[in-house]
């Protein structure tokens, strides 16, 4: 690659593809931040109402499945 063909903040292939990424990059400040939502979202516990939603699922699958003769 040459200089002139050299864009600002983009790696050279010799670089890899994530070594060019400086601060101004705007995919690395939406990657971030991305990152930071959902890394909240998972420490987010699951409402009481959903437990009881997938309790009562469970339930009815249960019954649902016909028994074993054996």
């Amino acid at each position: 690659m040459t200089e002139t063909s050299k864009k600002p903040g983009h790696p050279t292939e010799a670089e890899g593809s994530h070594a060019g990424f400086t601060g101004l990059d705007p995919n690395a400040s939406i990657s971030r931040k991305l990152r930071d939502y959902y890394g909240a979202l998972q420490e987010e516990a699951i409402p009481d109402r959903f437990l009881d939603l997938l309790e009562r699922l469970d339930a009815a699958e249960r019954k649902a499945q016909p028994t074993e003769k054996t």
